[in-house]
């Protein structure tokens, strides 16, 4: 009896202890996933609130870490904008954050230190900013080909067949006046029998009382010896037929010139008609190269320019030639100019249709006289360059008329070659049309510097504005410099536009004042350079005027001028100062873009004006006015003009006649000029 009711005691609770076990399990469960549930939730709140900004990565570090992390600024790769006092991620991209480059109190907005330990693991180098004469090298291929004006074509004056090929084959060497061909003709034949039926007509008509018949006879027996010439027999092969009055059906054909038999087109036995080619023979004494080049490489070369060439099948030998001709257009097709090459070939080795590596040397610098001994003081040929004499004549290939080698701009004497300032290719940094360089300015300070090029080179890089000779550019790991500016929120190249100079606050929009206006006059050749350096200066002002940029031959005298009396030992040191600042401004006005090379004339501007107040040339005999315009961007808007009617260099058309006469300057000394500037002034 207790056992039995043990048991049903126990299966009936079985189910209610399952059902309690069940429930357990499932709140164990339910706990659980709230509380995971409520870490994500957080989670999700903190991320929110640290991109609404409500509050900053690092703050819920510990208390030691705070205290580390509140002397570093972080910042974000690719947001440089974005800086936040501890580490965490960037509130715009999500990127974690990074230290951000440490930067000096005493650097501008456009430098970045780099500590040693940086500068050494990125192997940062630099290179010192040179002036020297520069050359570019044009590397070419070209095609050796036959000399035009040296081949001939032999072919059939008569109809008839080739009895015999003397030159019976390609390649073989003949000279002029030999036999080539042995040609049967009975037309030829009938032609010598009627001129010699002429003839005896013509002597038996001698007798006649009639002077008509005679002229008749005379006259037939001229047309039938012409015919004969016509049909290609030379003065011997008539005068033995006039000897021996026998007619001949066969016609022998000479070479006309010395050469090579590149082609025979004939055999024997075959019937020709009368113009049909028997051989083609060049002469290969001289060869040309012939180029293809980009148009801008073949405006900077000339008649007569040296080249030099390697050929495929020669290695290790260079050949020099004389550029012969420049095609005057441009292909439609390859957009290329075609330039002929002429090369000297006497011994024979240089064979049409091998190809050739050529190289050219072209000066950098302004496209004036340049000087080659070879041709200094020299008469050339016009067809053949190769032909060069210290007399005038004539050429011997073509019987030109030899002419003087200056009208190719070559110079009887050495001329300078300009100077270009140049730093190393790898110190460039390029974005679009933007260009930049690292200067380091002090050790470890690298300062961002825009500069403006002129040509680029396979080595180096020829710089127009924005160094200064002596410099020192990084040329080596200038990419971590230029990463380091982009951390700190800094100009750079992958933001060139933040690179740009602020106007002055303060710059001066009213006319330039002098204390005192005493002209000195200056004697000799001095006084006559100061004078045309003035008149150099309106040449420029003038087409500033009209909206164009000066001419380079204007710029060129100008900047020669200027460089030559900043030298002149007859001229005090402040004069030679001022003069200075317009041999560094003026080199090339001709090749910025219009604003620029007007904000570089202002500066010339200001120095002309104030030369003008104090040194003038003693032949001097014309007065000059100081005009002011108050528009012009940036204030300081002076210049000075050597006639009444106002011109603006700094508008042009837009508004040509925007601004005021200041003040006329004398050209001798006045005791009470300082009373009249300062007279003029109080009136202003």
């Amino acid at each position: 009896m207790n056992s039995t009711s043990i048991d049903n005691n126990s299966s009936g609770e079985r189910p209610q202890q399952a059902a309690r076990s069940r429930g357990w399990w499932i709140l164990r469960f339910l706990n659980v996933g709230l509380f995971f549930a409520a870490g994500i939730l957080l989670i999700l709140l903190l991320g929110l609130a640290q991109r609404t900004g409500w509050i900053q990565s690092g703050s819920f570090g510990a208390g030691g870490n705070s205290a580390g992390n509140s002397q570093k600024s972080y910042t974000c790769p690719m947001h440089p904008q974005i800086r936040q006092p501890g580490e965490g991620r960037c509130p715009i991209c999500g990127m974690a954050l990074v230290p951000a480059a440490k930067t000096g109190e005493d650097l501008d907005e456009f430098a970045v230190n780099i500590e040693p330990a940086q500068r050494r693991l990125a192997n940062i180098q630099t290179a010192e900013v040179q002036q020297q004469t520069v050359s570019s090298f044009l590397n070419t291929i070209g095609e050796i080909q036959i000399d035009e004006s040296r081949e001939a074509t032999i072919a059939s004056y008569i109809d008839g067949r080739v009895e015999r090929l003397f030159a019976d084959y390609t390649g073989v060497e003949v000279q002029e006046g030999d036999h080539l061909a042995v040609v049967y003709s009975p037309q030829l034949y009938a032609a010598q029998v009627e001129y010699l039926e002429s003839k005896r007509a013509l002597q038996k008509s001698s007798n006649s009382v009639l002077e008509s018949v005679r002229d008749a006879q005379t006259r037939l027996a001229e047309n039938s010896r012409q015919r004969l010439v016509e049909l290609g027999m030379t003065d011997e092969q008539l005068t033995e037929l006039e000897t021996t009055n026998k007619a001949q059906s066969r016609l022998t054909i000479f070479a006309p010139i010395g050469g090579t038999v590149i082609e025979k087109l004939a055999e024997e036995g075959k019937y020709l008609s009368a113009g049909e080619p028997i051989y083609r023979i060049a002469n290969l004494s001289t060869v040309w190269l012939m180029l293809e080049l980009y148009p801008e490489d073949a405006s900077r070369i000339r008649f007569g320019q040296i080249v030099e060439a390697e050929l495929t099948s020669l290695p290790g030998e260079t050949r020099t030639g004389r550029v012969a001709f420049i095609d005057p257009t441009v292909n439609e097709q390859s957009r290329t100019v075609g330039v002929r090459v002429e090369f000297s070939n006497e011994e024979g080795r240089l064979r049409p249709g091998d190809y050739a590596k050529a190289q050219l040397t072209i000066p950098i610098g302004p496209q004036g006289t340049v000087y080659d001994e070879g041709l200094a003081g020299k008469w050339i040929s016009p067809m053949h360059p190769q032909i060069i004499r210290e007399e005038p004549g004539e050429c011997p290939i073509c019987g030109m008329k030899l002419v003087p080698t200056s009208r190719y701009g070559y110079a009887d004497q050495p001329v300078a070659q300009p100077k270009s300032v140049v730093i190393p290719r790898s110190a460039l940094l390029m974005a679009g049309n933007d260009s930049v360089v690292y200067v380091e300015t002090e050790p470890g300070r690298f300062e961002l510097r825009s500069v403006v090029l002129g040509n680029i080179l396979k080595e180096q890089a020829i710089v127009l504005e924005g160094l200064k000779v002596g410099e020192q550019v990084a040329t080596s790991g200038n990419f971590l410099i230029d990463s380091q500016m982009q951390l700190a929120g800094k100009p750079s190249l992958i933001n060139p536009t933040r690179y740009t100079v602020k106007p002055k606050e303060n710059f001066r929009n009213t006319p330039m004042q002098f204390e005192e206006i005493n002209v000195a006059k200056i004697e000799g050749a001095t006084g006559e350079k100061l004078e045309q350096l003035y008149q150099s200066y309106f040449e420029v002002q003038k087409t500033y005027s009209e909206d164009k940029l000066p001419q380079e031959s204007s710029v060129s005298i100008l900047s020669q001028l200027a460089a030559e009396l900043s030298q002149d030992e007859s001229l005090n040191d402040e004069v030679k100062q001022q003069i200075e600042i317009i041999a560094e401004n003026s080199p090339h006005l001709n090749h910025l873009e219009l604003e620029a090379s007007r904000q570089k004339f202002k500066q010339i501007s200001h120095v002309i004006l104030t030369l003008s107040t104090k040194v003038r040339g003693e032949q001097a005999r014309q007065s000059f006015q100081h005009f002011f315009c108050p528009m012009v961007k940036q204030g300081e808007g002076d210049w000075l003009q050597s006639e009444g009617q106002l011109r603006n260099p700094y508008y042009g058309e837009e508004m040509l006649r925007c601004g005021e006469l200041v003040r006329t300057i004398p050209i001798t000394d006045e005791a009470n000029n300082s009373e009249k500037t300062n007279e003029k002034s109080e009136q202003e």
